[in-house]
C-alpha cells in the first residue's frame, strides 16, 4: 500500500499546477492533503478528475484557511 501526504497550499490552484498529472504518476492508494484552503465542496469539484479515488474532505470554520482531505482508490474513507 502506498500512502502519499501533499501540503497543497490551496487545492485548486495544485489542480491548476498539474497536480492530476501527479496523482496519476505516484499512483497512491491514499493521498492526504493539508491547507486545501477550501470548502468540502470545492475540493470535491477540484478532484473530480482524479479517476478511481474516493475523496473525503473537510474544511475550516473560515473561508480560505486550513482544511484537509483523504482522497482513497476502492476503499470509501468516513471521517465523524
Amino acid at each position: 500500500m502506498k500512502l502519499i501526504s501533499f501540503n497543497v497550499n490551496g487545492i485548486r490552484a495544485s489542480v491548476g499546477k498539474g497536480l492530476h498529472d501527479t496523482l496519476r504518476a505516484l499512483d497512491a492508494d491514499i493521498v492526504c492533503f493539508q491547507e486545501t484552503k477550501a470548502t468540502p465542496e470545492q475540493v470535491a469539484a477540484a478532484l473530480k478528475d482524479a479517476n478511481g479515488y474516493h475523496v473525503n474532505a473537510y474544511g475550516a470554520e473560515k473561508l480560505g484557511y486550513s482544511g484537509t482531505a483523504i482522497a482513497s482508490k476502492g476503499v470509501r474513507v468516513y471521517a465523524e
